[in-house]
């Protein structure tokens, strides 16, 4: 198997070669991403207190903008006063396990564009010439889809979740008292669920160019794929309806706009066959 190296020349590497490189590339991946973990494992009260929990908080950004915008209509009912629910630890090593989990989830989030990178370092080379110019810049745009889809699910996704989960009884009698495992891995779930779906603009545009999917196609399944998309914000969000639809509306808006790039990669690819 050929390789490109840095000055551009083609050089064959074994099998065994391309094992042990992509050991490397796998090796800085996970050291980015237990720097990052230890880092945050260092800074307990800000990773918990101000990034964890504060969607459970009233004064959260959300919950101040949402009262914003009812002052301006006049009405309090998008004033969020009380989120009235406890966070328990009911097992031993119950706050340990999460502090370490959540810790190496922040880690895997902020080095995301890196270890994309290191994939990309990896795949890139192996690449034809006409891959490799059609998928100029994807180490951009799928980091940004990324942090697009983290900041909408931590933004939006989380806080209304935890407020209409904690608002949410069956009957006064019964008091929310959440378990901190719970309470985490809701949040986790929500932002890296988002974070993953965010990225179908760029799965379609490379199915695009390969000719797997066309705007005809994603235009007369467009009924299918509101099944698909709820299917998959049950799957990747907490099992309540308030969360599926949240990530089910800009999913869909998604879906709209990756038809427009599936069209523009039709036309662009219809010009070059006129040309030739």
């Amino acid at each position: 198997m050929k390789k490109l190296l840095p000055n551009n020349e083609e050089t064959n590497m074994t099998f065994l070669d391309h094992l042990e490189e992509l050991r490397w590339h796998i090796v800085r991946s996970l050291s980015a991403i237990v720097i990052l973990a230890i880092a945050a494992f260092s800074s307990k009260s800000f990773v918990f207190d101000t990034l964890i929990f504060g969607p459970s908080k009233v004064d959260f950004w959300t919950f101040r903008m949402l009262c914003k915008v009812g002052n301006l209509v006049n009405s309090d009912a998008l004033c969020i006063d009380n989120i009235p629910f406890l966070i328990q630890s009911r097992n031993m090593t119950g706050q340990f396990t999460m502090h370490l989990i959540s810790s190496f989830v922040l880690g895997f989030i902020v080095a995301f564009p890196y270890i994309f990178w290191e994939i990309w370092r990896f795949v890139g080379p192996g690449l034809h010439a006409t891959e490799r110019k059609v998928s100029r810049g994807a180490v951009f745009f799928v980091t940004l889809l990324f942090t697009i889809g983290v900041l909408f699910g931590y933004y939006i996704m989380t806080p209304l979740a935890v407020n209409f989960l904690a608002n949410y009884q069956v009957s006064t009698l019964v008091v929310n008292e959440f378990d901190i495992t719970s309470y985490v891995s809701t949040v986790t779930t929500l932002v890296l669920g988002s974070g993953v779906l965010f990225q179908l603009p760029m799965v379609v545009y490379f199915l695009s160019k390969v000719g797997l999917v066309t705007p005809a196609l994603m235009r007369n399944y467009r009924k299918h794929a509101i099944i698909v998309i709820l299917f998959l914000g049950a799957m990747l969000t907490p099992p309540d309806p308030l969360s599926q639809i949240l990530i089910a509306f800009p999913l869909f808006g998604l879906y709209q706009f990756s038809i427009l790039i599936s069209a523009s990669v039709e036309r662009k690819r219809e010009k070059e066959n006129l040309s030739s």
